[in-house]
């Protein structure tokens, strides 16, 4: 794992979406160098080519989605990662992030609530026996205190008595240095802090803390050498180009792996309201960032299902995606964990071995 670099972060967190950009190469020259410089030699297109990518036409789409998924298997391979994830603490969290149904600040149906530790067990078991090799612990904090700490590592114990092996990776909020240490200490190998959106829209979408406390949490986690998972969400009123700066932000943190979620207006939130995005969009964003995270994990996440709907996911899975979440997202219904593994299977997809990930 890299650690974010201390050169060149101010840049990144400075960067206005569409300073200094050119105007947009033809769609045969722009796919064209995407594969000399992204499918041959395993460089990322920088802001500006992903801004090109997304601004491609419906019907260069099937043409973008077969280099995404070329330069998915040159660089990372035929096997797909499957997580499954939990909820620990539901609910009752004191920030406002405008998407999420777990605010306490907002008129939602989700209330408060703690899985007890037979329950977490139960889970990871169930995760395990689906072919996972991957069990997230998610809380809905601004950050751990010493309860919720306790509780995770009281769980992670009693998940490798149970003997189950399984990776346990963790999605807690922003942490202290402390904290990072004890959940390196627990064998958490995986950590989850999702920046979100870009840093020009953040304030748009969360005013209770900023991007640039999730950035640092992110920095001492790769620095004390747990694995990175940061991504976010597309539709929540980000405009095209900060998509592309998204991607770039992204890409500069070099984090083992990215989930690609798909706004789902949750009734009571302040995006209640806002649009689905279209599945092509979806599709086109997904591709675009493989472009730009050429060795990444990039993981199916939420709202998938609702976006693409009769695209499906098979149209994501050969378009970059190379990781999938199974069963049920926090407050949100998936795709039953044997419908996904099915259609891994009609595509001759191999889902990554727990020997190869360790």
């Amino acid at each position: 794992m890299t650690a974010v670099p201390d050169t060149d972060v101010s840049d990144s967190r400075g960067s206005a979406p569409g300073r200094g950009l050119r105007h947009p190469e033809p769609p045969e020259s722009l796919l064209a160098l995407a594969r000399e410089q992204v499918l041959e030699n395993g460089v990322g297109l920088n802001e500006q080519q992903v801004l090109d990518v997304l601004r491609l036409p419906d019907d260069r789409l099937p043409d973008l989605l077969a280099l995404a998924h070329e330069v998915r298997m040159r660089w990372c391979g035929p096997e797909v990662e499957v997580e499954g994830i939990i909820s620990l603490k539901t609910g009752g969290c004191p920030e406002d992030c405008h998407f999420c149904s777990q605010s306490g600040r907002f008129p939602t149906p989700v209330r408060s609530a703690w899985l007890d530790i037979p329950n977490l067990v139960k889970a990871a078991r169930q995760t395990a026996e689906t072919g996972a090799t991957e069990f997230c612990i998610v809380a809905a904090v601004r950050g751990p205190d010493k309860r919720l700490l306790s509780q995770v590592r009281e769980g992670v114990r009693a998940i490798r008595e149970d003997g189950n092996d399984i990776q346990i990776a963790c999605s807690l909020g922003m942490l202290t240095q402390e904290q990072v240490d004890e959940l390196v200490d627990m064998g958490v190998h995986r950590y989850n802090h999702n920046l979100e959106t870009a840093r020009s829209h953040f304030p748009s979408v969360v005013t209770t803390h900023t991007w640039e406390e999730r950035w640092d949490t992110l920095r001492m986690v790769a620095d004390a050498g747990m694995e990175v998972c940061c991504g976010g969400i597309i539709g929540m009123g980000e405009t095209v180009e900060q998509r592309a700066e998204f991607a770039v932000q992204l890409a500069e943190l070099n984090p083992h792996e990215v989930p690609m979620n798909f706004l789902i207006p949750q009734p009571g939130t302040p995006y209640e309201h806002y649009e689905i995005v279209e599945g092509r969009d979806a599709l086109r964003t997904v591709a675009a960032f493989r472009l730009a995270m050429p060795r990444t994990m990039l993981r199916f996440a939420g709202g998938r299902e609702l976006t693409l709907g009769d695209l499906g996911a098979e149209q994501g899975m050969l378009g970059g995606i190379n990781a999938i979440i199974v069963g049920n997202y926090l407050t949100n219904l998936g795709r039953p964990a044997s419908a996904d593994l099915e259609m891994l299977d009609e595509l001759k997809m191999p889902i990554k071995a727990l020997s190869d990930s360790l």
